[in-house]
């Protein structure tokens, strides 16, 4: 079977670990029956290893009981860049292996929902676990919304950006973020409406700053630009502009201007929301 997929930005903010929005680059995998495992891998992450250790050989391992198939992936998502693509190859691995559950199965390697249920089922969506079960729900997205996307070549791992979180947080950032995400669901629904405190947060941009210390000029010179409001896209190094469509050409164009004012290298992005999720593409 052959899928296609949608990479996610999560967070958007203050909607962390909850909220995601698909958009419209993609990762399409075919598996086939074969007498051992083979992986071929075009574009993004065409360097990794193509062994057992791989993700997509784990994931259909799971799935299937062994992974003596053949994996097909063609990526344009990049990697480590905050754009769920391990999400998004988990989801089209278990889906391409004919999974029951492959939202579910795509959970049980990110470990939390909110990339893959984007991914599987487009939109702007929020994901909860609730008794061990990933709850998924879809908030309005006005059509007029577009995402302007900063990509610094410089990788930055989930791994290292959770580990620089506190445990604890004061009750205050908590009921601060609170009240920018009213803002946030509200202002997504009609981008006339949207502010840029919408995009504020204090549970995690602030703690990951000291590994990737540009973020706050790019996302003030995102705003200054033309964006309505601006923050990482998952745990970085992306940075995502949420815009008016009247605006985000320019402030796209701008993008590469932005980095190479911050000593980046990298490209700048205008990228439409997928509204479609996770779509079989062949058998």
């Amino acid at each position: 079977m052959k899928v296609r997929v949608p990479a996610s930005t999560a967070n958007l903010g203050p909607g962390f670990d909850v909220l995601a929005i698909a958009l419209a680059k993609y990762i399409e995998v075919e598996v086939l029956p074969s007498e051992q495992l083979l992986i071929e891998t075009v574009g993004e992450g065409s360097d990794f290893p193509a062994d057992d250790s791989h993700l997509a050989a784990r994931v259909a391992k799971k799935v299937l009981g062994n992974n003596n198939v053949r994996i097909n992936i063609s990526s344009e998502i990049p990697l480590a860049r905050g754009l769920g693509s391990s999400a998004a190859l988990s989801l089209a691995v278990a889906a391409a292996c004919g999974a029951k559950d492959p939202l579910g199965e795509a959970v049980f390697f990110e470990g939390h929902g909110e990339n893959a249920a984007a991914s599987f089922q487009g939109g702007l969506i929020a994901a909860v676990t609730v008794e061990n079960k990933v709850e998924v729900r879809q908030f309005d997205l006005d059509e007029r919304a577009a995402f302007v996307l900063l990509i610094p070549d410089r990788q930055l791992a989930t791994s290292d950006a959770r580990s620089v979180l506190p445990e604890i947080l004061p009750r205050q950032d908590a009921i601060f973020n609170l009240g920018r995400l009213t803002l946030l669901l509200s202002g997504l629904g009609d981008i006339d409406t949207l502010i840029t405190q919408a995009g504020q947060d204090k549970l995690h941009q602030p703690y990951r700053s000291k590994l990737f210390p540009e973020a706050e000029i790019l996302m003030e010179r995102l705003i200054s630009a033309g964006a309505l409001m601006a923050c990482w896209s998952g745990a970085g190094s992306t940075i995502l502009g949420i815009c008016h469509k009247d605006r985000a050409g320019y402030v796209s164009e701008q993008g590469s201007l932005i980095l190479q004012s911050a000593g980046l290298s990298g490209r700048s992005e205008l990228v439409e929301p997928d509204r479609k999720g996770l779509v079989v593409t062949g058998k």
